[in-house]
């Protein structure tokens, strides 16, 4: 018998850039065994194009990608999750909903590329940089023998990934 989805919500406060990069990140490297999911705490309602553009210029689909509140992974037929990481120091320190089953957390802070005011070859380089941050992380998430860990060492490892 294969081995189920995991399901990981990346969480941002506007749910517009680093959160949608880690989510098609994961999509990416970690299927078929991840799922991968984003949402925000309060929602911009629109994906950062600079977002969409560091995903294409690391070969990696754009289709699909909404800014979303995190209260639809705590509705009634949403997914599953099996970890939920946050990506912004904002969103860490918010009272989260309740996630059914009783997810890993931890927190995944990478610096906003949105708030960089500059020019377009200093917003792409930070957008790249803070995609970059996420692969690695992913990375090493992926390589996590997470069927022989228990609960707190996933959690102690997934933590530790976020200092990375």
């Amino acid at each position: 018998m294969p081995d189920p989805v995991r399901h990981v919500l990346f969480v941002c406060t506007g749910n517009s850039a680093r959160s949608i990069l880690a989510e098609g990140l994961l999509n990416h490297l970690g299927a078929p065994r991840f799922e991968a999911h984003s949402a925000g705490s309060h929602p911009t309602g629109t994906v950062n194009p600079h977002a969409l553009a560091t995903l294409e210029a690391l070969r990696i689909p754009t289709d699909g990608y909404r800014s979303k509140n995190w209260n639809e992974f705590a509705q009634p037929g949403a997914p599953r999750l099996d970890f939920v990481l946050t990506v912004c120091d904002n969103a860490a320190g918010e009272a989260c909903p309740f996630w059914p089953g009783r997810p890993a957390t931890a927190h995944w802070g990478v610096p906003d590329p949105a708030a960089v005011r500059g020019s377009d070859d200093e917003t792409t380089r930070a957008f790249m940089a803070a995609a970059l941050t996420l692969k690695r992380r992913i990375e090493l998430m992926l390589a996590l023998p997470i069927e022989r860990l228990d609960a707190i060492a996933i959690r102690r490892e997934l933590a530790l990934i976020g200092t990375r």
